[in-house]
């Protein structure tokens, strides 16, 4: 089926896991997970470290192997899940400017082997703009605060324009008023109808943000609207 754009609106697919099952060497790290991420959902990712947040994000992405039961995407092409991984994962030290680390996110659209040109590197500059950074196309990765570094993985997705959006962490190490700015951005997005799921380790900011919440703790493990696991958390 995939998914397809009905004028301003993003129709997407639910993503649906069944009896999920995946591994790191010999340890297990998500056990038997069964629910769906329903199309236009906002899921906050919590649980413990080591609870295996980061390794369902990769799976859904098709980064990570299944050990055992199914992953359907409902027909969604890999380039169709954007992945936003940890910034700190990610090395800055390669001397590369914003501008082209944001239109690398158009890549998806305009195919692997087509050079990168003048209108995308023009979209880079405006969605640069857009996440607060007007002015920074030429500015080197290497050189940005951790805030700022932020703001440009937010930017390279908005070129990937893909209906469903898998975020790792992004509010770590990044200030109050940066965060602000980029729950407007997921608000945004959300209200495009794009599936958003989220790692977070603030549950305060789970309960006002997100509708949704997956609450990754082994046999305990949770999966529902986000005010009845914070009625039952807090019980």
């Amino acid at each position: 089926m995939g998914w397809r754009r009905l004028g301003n609106p993003v129709i997407a697919p639910a993503i649906r896991l069944t009896a999920l099952t995946l591994r790191h060497g010999e340890r297990v790290a998500i056990d038997s997970l069964s629910g769906a991420f329903a199309p236009g959902s906002m899921t906050a990712l919590t649980g413990e470290n080591g609870a295996g947040k980061t390794t369902l994000l990769r799976a859904l992405a098709g980064l990570h192997p299944i050990a055992a039961g199914t992953i359907d995407r409902g027909g969604l092409r890999p380039s169709d899940i954007s992945l936003l991984p940890q910034s700190s994962q990610l090395d800055r030290s390669f001397p590369i400017a914003c501008r082209d680390v944001v239109a690398l996110g158009s890549i998806g659209r305009t195919g692997p082997f087509k050079a990168i040109g003048r209108p995308q590197l023009a979209e880079a500059d405006r969605a640069l703009a857009a996440v607060g950074l007007p002015d920074m196309g030429s500015r080197g990765i290497g050189a940005l605060s951790a805030g700022q570094f932020q703001r440009v993985l937010f930017a390279r997705s908005m070129l990937q324009d893909a209906p469903v959006l898998l975020l790792d962490e992004p509010f770590a190490a990044v200030d109050t008023a940066t965060a602000s700015d980029l729950l407007a951005i997921l608000h945004r997005w959300h209200g495009q109808g794009r599936t958003i799921v989220t790692v977070l380790h603030d549950l305060d900011m789970a309960r006002a943000h997100f509708p949704d919440t997956l609450h990754l703790n082994g046999a305990r493990t949770t999966w529902g609207p986000t005010a009845a696991w914070a009625s039952r958390a807090a019980a």
